[in-house]
């Protein structure tokens, strides 16, 4: 019988190559080509016999004619910040790949809402990691005691799958996609081919009996998913757990939804009995704030239809060396750069030998353009060590000619910056135009320049 012949696969897009490379053709990326075995193919049998068509006429069924209520299609987790991210609950027949860093949370959150949906629905949960003992005793650990759960500790895919088909929980959860395998395939566990196939082997299930899926995936050292990109393609929603390890909150992003914005975040608190939400971000990122230190100053970004509220600090001192250092954590570093030189270039600042450094307070990530004029000031007040009265916001887009640009969703971030107890918010005058100031109680200041804004500052 002839060997059958390898083929080597990129590990980070999928792509085929007869014979190994160093750089990936399609993707660009360097040592990642994986040799494997190719399966049979389905269309041949695995015997040369082209295999007889099927004559599909009687499933094809009208659009209108396809019940896609909300409450029959939706389960909810418990979890609202889980729900949000999903865009309102667990769809049926969904594929729900959920990564993250080791140690973040994944599997406990899945366990969790296990104790809510076990209410009203039978799940199975499939490790190829634990036992069922060692479940049992995260569970304990968790309070999660549900009936309605059922543990199965196998790696066998195609076994699972059959096993779903014949007992049909409404909900399964895999924990993890990197320990599944199929037989028929010559590849170790974990290949780029393994995965990409068990990854189609679930989604045939989930979609043919209207079972959702919960999927959790392994990331590599440089923080994406293991595995092929096309599992990322394959599936209906891809989350991604953030945070640091000695931070306590975690956040829940949707990098791809089917069935829902990509926008909206979940925040979560890891305690000692695992994972509670946040339903109050702004108020976890600002406790704490110093009031009598220059440099500082609060931010409102949008995470979705979410406005959250989160403290910037700069620090300008004068460098000890020849080229002063530049360091932005959680900030766009060049876009750093870009109001250093507005700064110097259209307010007449000095930069030159000093070290600038920002950072934003509780690990948040600012990568909105509303976020320009809050790094601006915490610069002008630590460079002048002159401070920002702590009842003061602001928010704005900085044009390179020294201009406030007008922002989405002004109303919502005038009215978070007063429920938290703000008193004045800085802000374009343009964008005072889409707020009625009628039912604002927060001063708010409109200026169309950033020397405006910082005369502003000192009324």
């Amino acid at each position: 019988m002839a060997r059958a012949r390898s083929v080597y696969v990129c590990s980070q897009c999928g792509y085929e190559s007869a014979k190994w490379n160093g750089r990936c053709p399609d993707c660009g990326e360097w040592n990642t080509f994986e040799e494997s075995v190719p399966a049979v193919s389905a269309a041949s049998g695995g015997k040369g016999k082209p295999r007889s068509a099927r004559d599909l006429s009687e499933l094809i069924v009208g659009i209108g004619s396809v019940d896609a209520s909300h409450d029959e299609v939706r389960y909810s987790t418990g979890l609202s910040e889980l729900d949000r991210v999903l865009g309102g609950g667990l769809v049926k027949g969904s594929l729900v790949l959920l990564g993250g860093e080791p140690g973040i949370g994944k599997s406990t959150m899945l366990l969790q809402i296990c104790q809510y949906l076990g209410d009203d629905h039978t799940i199975l949960y499939v490790s190829g990691e634990e036992s069922a003992r060692q479940i049992k005793l995260r569970a304990n650990r968790l309070g999660v005691d549900t009936e309605n759960l059922y543990l199965l500790a196998e790696n066998d895919c195609e076994a699972i799958c059959d096993t779903v088909v014949k007992e049909k929980p409404e909900i399964v959860i895999i924990d993890s996609i990197q320990t599944m395998s199929i037989q028929g395939l010559s590849s170790v566990t974990g290949s780029v081919s393994q995965v990409r196939e068990c990854t189609n082997l679930f989604m045939r299930t989930a979609k043919s009996e209207e079972i959702p899926f919960f999927i959790v995936g392994h990331v590599n050292k440089d923080g994406a998913i293991a595995g092929p990109k096309v599992m990322e393609h394959i599936v209906d929603a891809v989350l991604y757990f953030e945070g640091q390890r000695n931070l306590s909150y975690r956040i829940l992003r949707a990098v791809k939804n089917r069935f829902g914005s990509t926008n909206e975040i979940g925040v979560f608190e890891m305690r000692d009995r695992g994972l509670e939400q946040v339903e109050n971000p702004s108020q976890l990122l600002l406790a704490g704030r110093p009031t009598d230190v220059s440099g500082c100053c609060v931010a409102c970004i949008m995470e979705g239809s979410r406005p959250i509220l989160a403290e910037v600090q700069a620090l300008v001192s004068k460098s000890g060396f020849s080229s002063p250092r530049r360091t932005a954590d959680g900030f766009d570093y060049n876009r750093m750069y870009l109001i250093i030189a507005v700064l110097e270039k259209r307010l007449g600042f000095f930069f030159g030998g000093l070290d600038v450094y920002i950072n934003v307070v509780g690990g948040m990530k600012l990568d909105e353009p509303a976020a320009d004029l809050s790094i601006a000031l915490a610069l002008y007040s630590s460079l002048r060590d002159k401070l920002v009265d702590e009842k003061t916001i602001a928010f704005g887009e900085i044009g390179l000619g020294g201009e406030l640009r007008a922002i989405s969703y002004s109303e919502q971030r005038v009215k978070e910056a007063e429920r938290m107890g703000f008193e004045r918010c800085i802000l374009p005058a343009q964008s005072l135009k889409g707020i009625d100031t009628s039912r604002i109680g927060i001063k708010l200041i409109g200026v169309r320049s950033l020397r405006q804004a910082f005369d502003a500052l000192d009324k």
